[in-house]
């Protein structure tokens, strides 16, 4: 990394990387209050703007940032940067809203264990980051707040489910972000917002590992400006031994190495860019036999064109590769995404009050025979294994991140809620059946689209690399390199 000069007006510390503001609080050139202030008066200025926080816990983020200055050592891995609950994990005390009308007035009165996590790791929380309906749809809006928008172009989505936090980390609202991430999730608004978003594999991140639950689909992960930023996000998500080293117990990870998962790699900048691998490239996806003539947009092809030569010209082997259609994929995961959207707490009276799209999941939900649920499952398990199987050649399969540009504000059906799951599937074909194979994956934001009078700053597009079962470092590299050829992280959005 970089020296770092005098950290100088602290309006402009959101500049900053977050591997650059952990630097400048190590070296005492700022204090973690100081940074807290400096991004709640940027808060104050912007979220208006992109509706990226849903609450905002300015008093009690001093306090906290007061409490890890003085009583946090300063080795915890997150010293002193900001970060933010997505609203779907709770914090005690402060509402949780998980996107719904039905969950008006709810505080919980205990953390969940990603926000107790960071806590540990020495972040320090502003607020809860705008989420969908119970996190099920993969663009954020809602009927209880403004819907999260690309810093890009405002008329058009932040995606989701994490689409408060991408947009945060896009205007500059916070360093980085966690997000979870059950289909695309991490992938999508990071994607939308020209970041980088990692989905770890199943059982890395203890808090939110896929191991909980019987789809094993949801897991927990960084959103980031730079490749770097997401590996140290990602080390304050893994649960650590008073040691500093992981708990095997929890956490599966990549076969090599002793101690921190990434803490040496991190500190330079992950690695040296001399590593090379051998990658496909596919432009298939499981979501092809369901809704046939699934269209690649113009955009998305010159973004992995751009990624392809890009990673040719590093010295990268690239071979061309296919899934062959599934005609059991679409139905099975549909099944397991209704089971799912049936255990949520929902009495009647609540359950009215709720989205179409939550409304259709959840009944369906409740309506399927336990004998299809676990048919379902196993056909996913099936899918999994050969999957992994098919790649196994790859060190990592390049896909594009999404099929289309960022989508409009209102472009999803909200009355027709099966119209809207297919336009939520034709949108993001590439992501959910990651989070079934439960393996790592990554987006990278590699091309800008050209101005036009509805996009006149362009818009981000990305590509996304999926690893092998414990693959992160590698695709921590890749992305890496990607990024020094590419140049991203010195574009801004307008909204900056």
């Amino acid at each position: 990394m970089s020296e770092i000069e005098d950290a100088g007006d602290d309006t402009n510390l959101h500049e900053y990387t977050a591997l650059e503001q952990w630097q400048l609080l190590q070296s005492r050139q700022i204090s973690p209050v100081e940074l807290t202030e400096a991004y709640l008066e940027r808060i104050e200025a912007v979220n208006d703007v992109v509706g990226a926080f849903v609450t905002v816990t300015g008093d009690e983020a001093l306090e906290r940032a007061r409490v890890v200055e003085t009583s946090v050592p300063t080795t915890a891995p997150l010293w002193g940067l900001p970060s933010a609950d997505k609203d779907l994990w709770n914090r005690a005390g402060i509402p949780t809203g998980y996107g719904s009308r039905a969950m008006a007035g709810y505080v919980p009165d205990a953390d969940d264990e990603q926000v107790a996590q960071l806590d540990a790791a020495g972040a320090v929380s502003l607020g809860k980051t705008a989420a969908p309906e119970f996190g099920m749809p993969s663009y954020t809006e809602t009927l209880v707040a403004p819907p999260a928008r690309t810093p890009w172009d405002l008329t058009r989505n932040a995606g989701g489910s994490s689409g408060g936090a991408a947009a945060a980390v896009a205007a500059g609202l916070l360093p980085f972000a966690p997000g979870s991430d059950g289909g695309g999730s991490i992938r999508i608004p990071a994607a939308a917002c020209g970041l980088v978003g990692l989905k770890p594999g199943r059982g890395l991140v203890p808090a939110g590992s896929g191991l909980g639950g019987a789809d094993g689909l949801v897991v927990n992960g960084p959103i980031a400006r730079t490749t770097a930023d997401a590996a140290l996000l990602l080390e304050g998500m893994i649960a650590r031994r008073p040691d500093g080293a992981i708990d095997h117990h929890y956490a599966v990870r990549a076969a090599g190495g002793d101690g921190p998962f990434l803490s040496a790699a991190v500190r330079g900048e992950l690695d040296d860019g001399t590593r090379r691998f051998q990658l496909g490239v596919m432009t298939s996806s499981a979501w092809d036999a369901a809704y046939p003539g699934i269209e690649i947009s113009p955009e998305a092809s010159l973004a992995l064109e751009t990624a392809v030569n890009a990673l040719t010209g590093l010295g990268h082997g690239i071979e061309q590769t296919e899934l062959p259609p599934d005609p059991t994929y679409a139905p099975a995961f549909r099944d397991v995404w209704q089971a799912g959207a049936a255990t949520l707490p929902l009495d009647d009276e609540q359950l009215a009050r709720t989205e179409p799209l939550t409304q259709w999941l959840v009944t369906a939900g409740r309506a399927l025979p336990a004998a299809r649920v676990i048919e379902s499952l196993r056909t996913l398990r099936r899918f999994e294994r050969d999957f992994i199987a098919r790649f196994a050649s790859f060190d990592a399969v390049l896909t594009p991140a999404l099929a289309m540009t960022p989508r409009p504000n209102g472009w999803y059906d909200h009355d027709d809620a099966e119209r809207n799951f297919e336009q939520q599937c034709r949108y993001t074909p590439f992501t959910s059946m990651v989070n079934v194979s439960g393996l790592p994956a990554i987006t990278v934001p590699v091309f800008q689209t050209e101005p036009t009078a509805d996009a006149p700053a362009g818009l981000p597009m990305g590509v996304q690399l999926i690893g092998r079962p414990g693959g992160e470092r590698t695709l921590l590299a890749l992305s890496a390199q990607l990024e020094r050829k590419i140049r991203w992280r010195f574009r801004r959005p307008p909204v900056w």
